[in-house]
């Protein structure tokens, strides 16, 4: 897929776990739509989805901020802070998945991925997210996998 085919499978796709989970969608159209893509809501709750999809194991949320005076943490610090304090995160993942399968998908809000980006690289910080990542160097060992939590399921997304 192109990255544009990718945005609008991820959309598409997340759109459709969040109608299954009961809730009512409605997608931003448009080239580019500030802060969130999917409205989605059922009696009592309304959430505003802020979709990402990946075909390479990641997303790079925080790299454009990642200068050489600026740290990994304060880039991750940065990226943080221009998001919406109510946004709701779905990332969409399909490396690896055969196009008659279903992607992986996962659900957190900013700080969890804040939090997480910076514990990356043995704490050092990265400023994309990665899903499940090993690195043996001889000068550093790291794995790194999102938190089983995030995992899109039924529960995750009413108690987020």
């Amino acid at each position: 897929m192109t990255p544009r085919q990718s945005e609008i499978s991820a959309e598409s796709y997340a759109a459709s776990v969040l109608a299954r989970a009961g809730y009512q969608v409605s997608v931003q159209y448009g080239a580019n739509q500030p802060d969130y893509d999917l409205v989605a809501e059922k009696p009592g709750r309304i959430l505003l989805v802020s979709v990402k999809g990946s075909q390479d194991g990641g997303w790079p949320l925080a790299v454009a901020r990642k200068k050489k005076e600026v740290t990994y943490h304060q880039a991750i610090d940065e990226w943080k802070a221009t998001q919406r304090k109510d946004i709701v995160f779905i990332f969409v993942q399909f490396l690896g998945i055969p196009l008659t399968s279903a992607p992986r998908v996962y659900v957190a809000r900013p700080d969890d991925v804040a939090t997480y980006m910076k514990s990356q690289c043995n704490g050092r910080g990265h400023c994309s997210l990665a899903e499940n990542y090993r690195r043996d160097h001889p000068k550093s060992h790291y794995t790194q996998q999102i938190p089983k939590d995030w995992n899109f399921s039924q529960v995750r997304i009413d108690t987020i």
